[in-house]
């Protein structure tokens, strides 16, 4: 797991962190010295586990399984397919960090409390529906993640991951944008091919808003998320 000698020099420096946190000023403290090893060895341990490239790659060998292991439910029952791949999507974004950015500051603030929790189901479902789509059309893709060498992300609230979608005949990067949030890690952005997701719903957003005369209510009755096939084909 830890690879490089790098690495072993971070977790010596990591336990060692911990236990200096508090000398260790009697012979109490030198007894319990093993433990608080331990303790500190387990704790980082499960923050290398649960690291922002291990979960977006974990979650993506999981979609690819659904692809692949599913492709005559794909023609039988097309709702029950993409639900297979909402399910394991949904948990992954922030919707509601997403949400507030498509609608940009001024919509955001123009929009009662009512209309921005509103416009949160609404984009998730829309969003969800558009990203299962797509992927059901990538049944023979592989995906594969780039994977950075040291643990610079435990000190970090906000990191990058890249993906290469290979189609078999094309390749195509994908960069996830994600925050540290209290449940985990969870993705604010996706940049697909080039193609910024969260920049291009933004500007769907404002294009649907003022062709509705800046009405909120009739801007978030006609939303729908649409970013083409963000160049993949």
């Amino acid at each position: 797991m830890l690879g490089t000698p790098k690495n072993f020099l971070f977790l010596f420096l990591f336990i060692f962190n911990n236990l200096t946190a508090n000398e260790l000023s009697d012979d109490q403290d030198l007894r319990d010295a093993p433990n608080k090893s331990f303790k500190a060895l387990k704790e980082f341990d499960q923050i290398i586990e649960n690291n922002p490239y291990n979960f977006i790659d974990s979650n993506a060998q999981q979609m690819v399984l659904v692809l692949t292991k599913n492709a005559e439910l794909f023609e039988s029952d097309r709702e029950a397919y993409e639900n297979k791949i909402k399910d394991i999507f949904e948990p992954m974004i922030d919707f509601r960090r997403v949400a507030a950015s498509v609608m940009g500051k001024k919509y955001y603030l123009l929009a009662t409390k009512e209309q921005r929790a509103e416009f949160v189901e609404i984009f998730k479902d829309s969003l969800l529906d558009t990203y299962a789509e797509t992927l059901a059309q990538w049944g023979d893709s592989t995906i594969s993640t780039k994977f950075e060498e040291d643990y610079s992300f435990i000190e970090k609230n906000a990191v990058e991951v890249k993906q290469t979608l290979d189609t078999g005949s094309s390749k195509y990067p994908i960069s996830y944008k994600l925050r540290r949030h209290e449940e985990g890690w969870k993705i604010i952005n996706i940049i697909i091919n080039g193609v910024n997701l969260g920049l291009t719903f933004r500007n769907q957003f404002q294009a649907l808003a003022i062709s509705h005369n800046e009405d909120i209510k009739l801007t978030l009755k006609n939303w729908v998320s649409d970013a083409g096939d963000a160049g993949i084909s």
